[in-house]
């Protein structure tokens, strides 16, 4: 299949302490993204709907990275915990809007942590705010926790990675309670806990609960990043294609 070589991947990083807004983000992400054959490009939270569509049509493919919590006031959803270290309401706005806009356009898309959680939720899902209050008894997953995690068979997560298990790194506090239509959960912890989601009928659209980019290189996890970049090279292509045939 024909596909652009070097896509470009934006990358929507977290809000900065401080008090000017500014994006930060770590260089593990844009880094995988490298080493798996993309271009990454930093997405400053800015602008309303008709900027991020500006911003979308420059970008082959999105990584949603991980962040801080989620406002669930500001979503609609009822209380926030306590415990939350909420996103900055600005930036929540524009994660909201660039995920919902990415999936309708059906940009490949890979959400990792925040990214993941931010995925179920635009389309229906609902949060587990605070681990492991919400599940006494279970481990805990903030701090680089590492644990199994089992893939669904015949999923496109497990075809992407090659593998039915994979010990993760966590560093996380809330995740995922449940998906919204379309989308499947593709991968649990040996607790049960949601660790990936995917969407069949969507080109490339998969989150992950924990973080690939920490994992060793060369491990199983470079696939994920690799299988973001493929899918936006095939992606690139047939948008130039159809470009070139106006």
């Amino acid at each position: 299949m024909t596909r652009v070589e070097h896509p470009l991947i934006g990358i929507n990083g977290v809000a900065a302490p401080g008090d000017t807004p500014k994006v930060a983000l770590a260089h593990r992400y844009a880094e995988a993204v490298l080493k798996a054959g993309g271009i990454p490009l930093v997405l400053a939270p800015v602008g309303g709907p008709s900027d991020v569509g500006r911003m979308l049509d420059l970008l082959d493919g999105l990584l949603l990275s991980g962040g801080d919590d989620f406002d669930m006031e500001r979503l609609g959803m009822g209380a926030t915990h306590p415990a939350a270290q909420r996103t900055p309401p600005a930036k929540q706005d524009f994660d909201v809007l660039l995920a919902r806009m990415a999936l309708e356009r059906r940009l490949p898309i890979l959400g990792i942590c925040y990214g993941m959680q931010l995925l179920a939720l635009v389309q229906g899902g609902r949060l587990l705010q605070h681990l492991p209050e919400d599940r006494p008894g279970r481990r805990e997953h903030r701090g680089g926790a590492i644990h199994p995690v089992t893939l669904a068979a015949g999923s496109k997560l497990a075809r992407i990675v090659g593998v039915e298990q994979l010990d993760v790194v966590s560093r996380h506090h809330q995740a995922a309670a449940s998906v919204g239509p379309g989308w499947s959960i593709c991968a649990r912890d040996d607790e049960g806990l949601i660790e990936a989601i995917e969407r069949a009928d969507h080109p490339f659209a998969l989150g992950v609960q924990w973080h690939p980019e920490l994992a060793p290189e060369g491990s199983p996890h470079d696939r994920l990043f690799r299988g973001l970049v493929g899918a936006a090279g095939v992606a690139a292509a047939r948008r130039l294609t159809a470009a070139a045939a106006r």
